[in-house]
């Protein structure tokens, strides 16, 4: 009989020690069946949260967090005490958790409190605010094995720099967040961890690849985690978990350090991943990425462009903004296109000029982007999936293999390819009409509602704003309703094999359409290149008017 392979003691290992660091005054007495789809009201339930651990973190977003502990009406030690043990909590209900440092961050938050009594300061804008980070990000002390049995036991021994800037702004840090395999998959399962769930409807994806992420803030074991965005990871996991979440441009926030699973070096030749924030109110987007371009990481990191948040654009007294309705690629499905056309109304109606973008480029991004992604070949990460044995998932089975380096000749073509369309899509940020700047442009995230699990049909409409390296959010905008089900595909012909999947996922004989009540329906906010700034008050300004809301950021509470 064949020995078993090592990925699978090193998985129950690993998943024996996450589990051992959940104390055990915070484990539920009685787990909720798979039956329970919705688990977003166990906190309330269990009893392991007192009544203000329980106000205290469905209330509050991050800057009121930062507000009442600047207030001294809340402790940086109380804040953090709730928060670990709704992470607890969410880890045993959607999986969400890779690494624990609940222990580490309490210590900090004593420490934070006992400095800012003795000398009256904050260390920074982000003092006591518990962050969560994705298991990309190196803490040291703790693994970065991303779901890879070869990385686990393998613990960083220096911190990625993003998680310093943090650490130096006043950020308690208390858990890393759960993966794909790979990285490379939009539904977050690997063999180490295994599946994150979505807390809203644990049929749906939770998104991939900051999977864990959006399903720890969809159950409010955080209000402000860190992702990481290649083919849309931070933007499709915010869309799963109704949550606001922002790809900024490469070379924004500081991603050095990060564990891929890649050759070092690769995305400098290829496509350049992101680090942004998911949270669950756009000020919160805000809050994280304004200390950190104002931390001035450009100075420890050459890769980054200089810039403080002051500096990185802004939208008109009058903004103009554009809507693109469709890739040509995949076309939206009813209630995607519904939603954008009830957001671009509500803009119309409340005075904002919004303007119909014809964008022919963006119907050859995808197919570009994905050239990009098979640059390497596989060969880093397959080395490390076979030095212990370890299958592909299920879902990467069937779409990945070992391939070759790709020829320096044909490199450069591409870049080529990648130079022509950067130009050619310029032209969407002027209306050909008037000549006047586009201050930013709403746009589906998907061209579906959030799916079954496994079921996410392509990444067109995230992956192309990586291509062009514009900055890129999504917005909640309301939850899908019994109305949503109803809405017919035109002709019912296809496009092509994308968009023929994708009419599958409306199709009645091979979805029972249901499945998409309790989730949320998002659109996505796009920028120019380098504006972030312009990218946050296009998001919030739209969002205000889409919630009926005057004055500042709603909180997504």
């Amino acid at each position: 009989m064949a020995p078993e392979a090592p990925w699978k003691a090193i998985a129950q290992r690993k998943r024996s020690e996450l589990q051992s660091r959940i104390p055990s005054a915070w484990l539920l007495k009685s787990p909720p069946s798979q039956d329970v789809l919705d688990v977003r009201s166990i906190p309330q339930t269990c009893s392991i949260l007192t009544s203000h651990e329980l106000s205290l973190t469905s209330s509050h977003d991050a800057t009121s967090l930062a507000e009442a502990i600047r207030s001294r009406s809340l402790t940086a030690e109380e804040v953090t005490i709730a928060f670990c043990k709704r992470a607890a909590i969410a880890q045993q209900v959607c999986n969400c958790l890779t690494e624990i440092f609940f222990d580490d961050a309490i210590a900090r938050a004593k420490f934070l409190d006992g400095e800012y009594k003795r000398t009256g300061k904050l260390v920074g804008p982000l003092h006591g605010v518990p962050i969560s980070l994705k298991d990309s990000f190196k803490v040291k002390g703790y693994d970065a094995s991303i779901g890879i049995a070869s990385l686990v036991g393998k613990p960083a021994t220096e911190n990625s720099l993003l998680v310093d800037i943090l650490l130096e702004l006043g950020a308690i840090l208390y858990c890393k967040t759960n993966v794909p395999q790979t990285l490379s998959a939009l539904d977050s399962d690997n063999n180490v961890f295994g599946r994150v769930l979505n807390p809203r409807n644990r049929k749906v994806t939770a998104g991939g690849s900051s999977g864990g992420e959006g399903a720890l803030i969809g159950m409010r074991g955080s209000v402000l985690g860190v992702g990481t965005d290649i083919g849309g990871s931070i933007r499709i996991p915010a869309m799963c978990n109704g949550l606001y979440g922002i790809k900024p441009s490469a070379e924004r926030i500081p991603y050095v350090g990060q564990e891929s699973g890649a050759r070092e070096g690769a995305s400098k030749i290829g496509l350049t991943a992101s680090a942004g924030p998911i949270a669950v109110s756009m000020r919160d987007c805000e809050l994280l990425l304004k200390a950190v371009s104002d931390a001035k990481p450009w100075d420890r990191d050459p890769s980054l462009a200089y810039g403080s948040w002051n500096e990185q654009g802004t939208i008109q007294e009058k903004p103009l903004l554009g809507v693109i309705r469709t890739d040509n690629v995949v076309a939206p499905l009813p209630p995607v296109a519904k939603v954008l056309d009830e957001a671009v109304a509500a803009l119309r109606a409340s005075g904002v000029e919004v303007i119909e973008i014809s964008a022919p480029a963006f119907q050859k991004t995808q197919s570009l982007a994905n050239k990009f992604f098979g640059i390497e070949g596989g060969n880093t990460v397959f080395d490390l999936l076979e030095s212990t044995g370890e299958p592909l998932i299920n879902w990467l089975s069937t779409r990945m293999r070992r391939g070759k380096h790709m020829p320096t000749d044909r490199l450069m073509d591409i870049q080529a390819q990648r130079t022509e369309l950067e130009t050619e899509m310029l032209k969407i940020w002027r209306d050909p009409k008037t000549g006047r700047q586009v201050d930013a442009i709403i746009c589906p995230v998907a061209p579906h509602p959030v799916p079954p699990i496994d079921r996410w049909n392509g990444v067109g409409y995230t992956s192309s704003f990586v291509l062009m390296d514009y900055p890129a959010g999504t917005l909640p905008v309301r939850d899908f309703t019994e109305n949503d089900l109803k809405g017919e595909i035109g002709n019912g012909k296809s496009l092509n094999p994308w968009d023929k999947v994708n009419q599958e996922l409306w199709d009645e004989k091979t979805i029972d359409r249901k499945v998409y009540l309790n989730t949320k329906l998002s659109v996505q906010v796009i920028a120019p290149r380098q504006q972030e700034r312009r990218l946050y008050q296009a998001m919030a300004y739209i969002d205000n008017i889409l919630q009926n809301q005057d004055g500042g950021s709603r909180a997504k509470l």
